[in-house]
C-alpha cells in the first residue's frame, strides 16, 4: 500500500526560508552591507556622466575645459573600481551563506528522514523519497548559493536606482516607474501558475523515478516473466507524463521572458519623450536627461535578474515545499517513561487498517508468555506480517492495545523497545562501511566478535573491513542481522520467514545461528511453512484478520480445524 509524502504550503516554507536566514543572519547582514555600498558606488557613473555632458555642452559649469572632464572621468572609473570590488566580496559572502544553509537543508532532511515512522517509508513510493532527497534538495542549494546572493545585489540596486532617478528629477522618475508597471502584471500573471505547475513536474519525476528504481530492481523478475513490454509501458507513461509536465513550465517560461524584455523598453521610451519635451521646455538639462535615461537603463541588469531568478525560485520553491513536506508527517514519537513490569506480550481487541482504511486486523485477542515458542500460520493476506509488525511497535493500533510489561509497545523509545522486542524480516540492510559500523552497537572488540560467533559468522575476523568494497552475499548478511539482535539482547524475537530469500545452503547456515540466537527468548514466529508451527508451543491460526485457533499443533490436529485441513494440505494428504 503506497501513499505519497505531503507537500508544504506556502506558509510553512516562508517560515522554514526564514528560520534558515535567522540561523546565519549575521552574514546575511554584512551582505546587504556591502551590496548597498556596491549599488551606492553604481549610482555614481550616470550622474557623472549626466555632469560630463553638461560641462562638454556647457548646459552647467560650461567652460571649465578638459581638466574637469578629466577629473569626472576618473571619477567615473573609480565608482566603476568599487562597485566591482564590493560586489565581488558581497557575491562571495554570499556563497558562503548558501552553503551553509544548504548543508543545513541537507542535514535537516536526513534527520527528518530517519525520523520518519517506519511504516511511512514502507508505504511511500522508494522514487519520492529519493528524489526529494536529491533532485530537490540540489535544486534548492543551487538556488541558495547562486539565486539568493544575487537576489539581494540585485534588490538593493533596484530600490537605488529608482530613489536616484526620482532625487535627479521627479518628474522623470514617475514616468520612469510608471513604464516599469507592465512587469508587475507580467509577473503577477506567471507567479499564480507557476508554483502548481512546478509541483506537478517534480510529482511527474518522483513517479519516474520510482518506476525506474522499480524496474531496475526487478530487472531478474521481468525477464523470467516476460514482463518486458509491460514495464517499457508503465515506464514510457511515465515519461510521458514528465515530458508533459515540463513542457507545461515551459509554456509558462515562453510567454513570461518575452513579455519581461519588452517592458524593458517602455520606461526608456517613455523617459525620453517626457525628457525632449521638458529639456525643450528649459526645465531640465540634457546632461540630467541622459542620466535618467542611463540609469533606467542600468536598471535592466538588475529587474533582469529578478525576472529571471523569480523563475529559478518558483522551481525551487516547490522543490523546498516538497522538501519541508517531511515535517508534515507525524514523526510517531510518543513514548512513555514507564519501563516494562516483566516480558509479557498482551494484545487486547486489537484492530488495524492501512490508508485504504479497510481493517486488515479485527478484534484480536493474544497473550504470548515469556520464554514460549508462538507460530502464527494462515493463508497469504490473513494478516500474519501486519500482527507481527503491532507487536513489533513498527505500527500503532487503531484500535485496542499491544502491550509488554503493561506498557504500550509503540510508545517505548527506540532503544527501550529493541531491549524488549526485535523484527528479523527477509531483508536485511548491509551499510557501505565497515564491519564494526555495520553492526551499529558501541562495544568493546570482544563483545562485537563473541556475537559474531554466536551466529557462526567466522568469515567476520576483521572487524575493520570495508564491506562497501566486500558485500557479504546472503547468509553472510542474514549472519550479520542476526548478530545485531544477538547485540541487542531482547527478551522476544519475531521472525517474519527470515531465510526465506536464502539458497538452501546458506539456510541451513542461518537456521543453525537461528537457533543460538534464539536460546532462552520468546520466539514469534510467521510460518509460511508449517513445519515451523510443528516445533512451536502454541499455534495462532489467523484467518481474515482473526485469530480463529490457537493451541499447541497435537491439540489442533485433533481438533480437525482450519490448521487440519491446513497441514493436511501442505502435506498432500
Amino acid at each position: 500500500m503506497s501513499a505519497a509524502l505531503p507537500i508544504a504550503d506556502q506558509r510553512l516554507v516562508s517560515r522554514a526560508a526564514l528560520r534558515l536566514i535567522a540561523a546565519d543572519r549575521r552574514t546575511v547582514v554584512v551582505m546587504m552591507i556591502l551590496n548597498v555600498l556596491a549599488a551606492i558606488a553604481g549610482l555614481g557613473g550616470p550622474w557623472l556622466l549626466g555632469r560630463i555632458i553638461d560641462t562638454v555642452t556647457g548646459g552647467q559649469g560650461g567652460g571649465q575645459g578638459a581638466g574637469q572632464v578629466d577629473r569626472l572621468a576618473i571619477a567615473v572609473l573609480g565608482c566603476a573600481v568599487a562597485q566591482a570590488l564590493l560586489s565581488r566580496y558581497a557575491l562571495s559572502v554570499g556563497y558562503r551563506f548558501g552553503e551553509r544553509t544548504a548543508a543545513r537543508i541537507r542535514d535537516d532532511f536526513l534527520r527528518r528522514s530517519l525520523e520518519l515512522p517506519a511504516a511511512v517509508v514502507e508505504r511511500v513510493p522508494a522514487g519520492d523519497l529519493t528524489a526529494r532527497g536529491t533532485t530537490d534538495v540540489d535544486a534548492v542549494a543551487t538556488t541558495l548559493r547562486d539565486v539568493v546572493p544575487g537576489l539581494f545585489i540585485s534588490a538593493v540596486q533596484l530600490v537605488l536606482i529608482v530613489t536616484a532617478v526620482v532625487v535627479l528629477d521627479p518628474a522623470l522618475g514617475a514616468v520612469g516607474v510608471l513604464g516599469f508597471t507592465g512587469i508587475w502584471f507580467v509577473t503577477r500573471w506567471y507567479l499564480s501558475r507557476a508554483r502548481d505547475a512546478y509541483l506537478l513536474e517534480g510529482a511527474a519525476n518522483s513517479v519516474m523515478a520510482d518506476e525506474l528504481a522499480a524496474t531496475t530492481t526487478g530487472a531478474r523478475t521481468i525477464e523470467a516473466f516476460d514482463l518486458r513490454e509491460r514495464r517499457l509501458g508503465r515506464g514510457r507513461e511515465a515519461i510521458a507524463e514528465t515530458r508533459r509536465t515540463r513542457l507545461a513550465t515551459l509554456s509558462l517560461r515562453s510567454v513570461f521572458f518575452p513579455l519581461v524584455e519588452l517592458s524593458y523598453v517602455v520606461p526608456i521610451v517613455l523617459v525620453l519623450l517626457a525628457g525632449g519635451w521638458l529639456y525643450f521646455r528649459g526645465s531640465v538639462t540634457l546632461g540630467t536627461v541622459a542620466a535618467a535615461v542611463l540609469y533606467l537603463r542600468q536598471l535592466v541588469g538588475p529587474v533582469d535578474n529578478i525576472m529571471l531568478w523569480i523563475e529559478q525560485l518558483q522551481s525551487s520553491g516547490a522543490s523546498f515545499a516538497r522538501i519541508e513536506g517531511l515535517a508534515a508527517v507525524p514523526t510517531d514519537q510518543t513514548t512513555s517513561s514507564a519501563r516494562p513490569d516483566g516480558d509479557k506480550i498482551e494484545v487486547r481487541g486489537v484492530r488495524y487498517a492501512y490508508d485504504s482504511g479497510q481493517d486488515v486486523l479485527h478484534d484480536v485477542d493474544l497473550t504470548i508468555r515469556p520464554g514460549e515458542r508462538l507460530a502464527i500460520v494462515g493463508l497469504s493476506g490473513a494478516g500474519k506480517s501486519t500482527l507481527a509488525r503491532l507487536i513489533a511497535g513498527v505500527d500503532r493500533p487503531d484500535h485496542g492495545s499491544v502491550t509488554v510489561g503493561g506498557v504500550p509497545i509503540a510508545d517505548l523509545p527506540p532503544d527501550e523497545l529493541r531491549r524488549q522486542v526485535v523484527l528479523v524480516t527477509q531483508e536485511h540492510h548491509v551499510f557501505r562501511e565497515s564491519l564494526r559500523e555495520n553492526l551499529m552497537v558501541v562495544a568493546p572488540d570482544d563483545v562485537l566478535k563473541r556475537a559474531l560467533k554466536t551466529v557462526g559468522a567466522d568469515w567476520a575476523d576483521d572487524l575493520d573491513a570495508d564491506l562497501g568494497e566486500n558485500p557479504p552475499d546472503g547468509g553472510q548478511a542474514q549472519q550479520l542481522a542476526l548478530a545485531r539482535v544477538v547485540l541487542a539482547d531482547p527478551h522476544t524475537v519475531i521472525l517474519d520467514e527470515a531465510t526465506a530469500l536464502l539458497d538452501p545452503t546458506a539456510a541451513r547456515s542461518a537456521e543453525r545461528a537461528l537457533a543460538a540466537v534464539l536460546h532462552d527468548r520468546t520466539v514469534i514466529a510467521i510460518a509460511h511453512r508449517l513445519q515451523t508451527s510443528h516445533d512451536a508451543d502454541r499455534v495462532a491460526v489467523m484467518d481474515g484478520g482473526r485469530i480463529i485457533e490457537l493451541g499447541s499443533h497435537d491439540a489442533l490436529i485433533r481438533a480437525d480445524g482450519p490448521y487440519a485441513a491446513l497441514w493436511r494440505s501442505w502435506h498432500g494428504a
